[in-house]
Formats: structure tokens, C-alpha cells, sequence
């Protein structure tokens, strides 16, 4: 008796398979997703603004950030986001090996923004203003700390898509798979600028 998988023509088979995971879905489950990363990150903004001026008689935000420093992290970050760009505009002429250079630039830059945040994280705890010491700098470490590890995420996720596009091209599904990602870094840079709005530019300003 003939396997009726077997009986399936092979053109079949194949819409069969891109039935069964539809392009669209992908992106639905991605969205979704987004969306509960900013709830995240909603209630990480929430709750550093009832604990921000908590500091229990130790540091404020004027006592340790440098705007020039936490500028320089966001230039890096901010023009990660063109890097990529670059990047999917070169997918999109499939041309595999523009593809491949700016988006290990994008993850050049992404260490980068990581190691300024490492070194301001090291430097603050040396100073005796670890996430212990206040509500304001246990807030400002869970809020800082969460996206930087979004950023570490994002820089392995990153490494993997340039294996795949590497060993396999610019297949669709590795073009969607850029697409996804593409949306990834973009959100965590508008939430960077969030962060720099109301947690370093506010605190040292205001």
C-alpha cells in the first residue's frame, strides 16, 4: 500500500509546509511579543518614576550621571539602528556579502553601546551606588540593566541570522528573519531614548 504522504506530488508538499507556517502568523506572534515587551519596560518606567526620588540620603542622578557619556552611548545605539538599515536595504538587492559587513557592523556597535553600559554599571557600584544602596538605584539598575539585556539578546540573535545568511542565503525565510530582528533593535532604540529622556536628561536637568 502507497504511502500517502509519498503519494503527494512534491510542489504539494511544499505549499503544504508554507500552509502550515504561514508568513503571517510569524509576524502576528512577533508583534505580539512586542507587545509584552512593553508592558515590560512600561512597568519597569513606572515603577522608576514612584522610586525615583527615593534616594535615602544617598547619591541623586545629578551626583553621578555624565551626559557626555550617556550621550555617546546613545549616539552608538542611535546609529546601530542606520547600520541596520544599510543592512536590509542590502538584503533586499541580494547582496549577500553587503548584508553579512553591515550587520556586523550593527553588532560591532551593539557591544559597544554593552560596554559603556558595563563600565557605567561597574563604575557606579565602585562608588558604593550598587542597586542596594537606594529605591532610585534599585529602580535605575532594573530599568537600565533589563534593556541592556535586551541588547545582549538581540547581539547573539544577531550573530546566529549571520550564520544563517552565510550558509544559506537570502532565503525568504532568513529575509523574515532579518525583518524580525530589524524590528527588535528599532523598538529597543525607541525605548533607549526613553530611558535617556526621563531617567538620565531629566535627573541631571531637572
Amino acid at each position: 500500500m502507497a504511502n500517502p504522504i509519498e503519494a503527494v506530488p512534491a510542489k504539494k508538499q511544499f505549499h503544504l509546509e508554507e500552509e502550515h507556517h504561514p508568513e503571517g502568523s510569524t509576524n502576528l506572534g512577533f508583534w505580539l511579543y512586542l507587545m509584552s515587551d512593553c508592558l515590560i519596560f512600561a512597568a519597569l518606567f513606572a515603577t522608576y518614576a514612584v522610586l525615583g526620588g527615593n534616594y535615602a540620603a544617598g547619591p541623586a542622578p545629578a551626583d553621578l550621571f555624565d551626559l557626555r557619556f550617556i550621550a555617546l552611548a546613545t549616539l552608538i545605539l542611535l546609529v546601530s539602528s542606520i547600520t541596520y538599515g544599510v543592512a536590509m536595504i542590502r538584503a533586499e538587492r541580494h547582496d549577500k556579502a553587503g548584508t553579512l559587513l553591515w550587520l556586523g557592523i550593527t553588532g560591532l556597535l551593539g557591544l559597544a553601546f554593552l560596554g559603556l553600559e558595563v563600565f557605567e554599571f561597574s563604575t557606579l557600584i565602585a562608588e558604593g551606588a550598587g542597586p542596594q544602596r537606594s529605591a532610585f538605584l534599585s529602580a535605575f539598575f532594573a530599568l537600565v540593566g533589563t534593556h541592556g539585556l535586551h541588547v545582549t539578546f538581540g547581539i547573539v540573535w544577531l550573530v546566529v541570522l549571520m550564520v544563517q545568511v552565510w550558509k544559506f542565503g537570502l532565503t525568504p525565510e532568513n529575509h523574515r528573519r532579518l525583518m524580525c530582528l530589524s524590528m527588535f533593535w528599532h523598538f529597543l532604540d525607541l525605548i533607549w531614548i526613553g530611558v535617556f529622556s526621563v531617567v538620565y536628561l531629566m535627573g541631571v536637568v531637572v
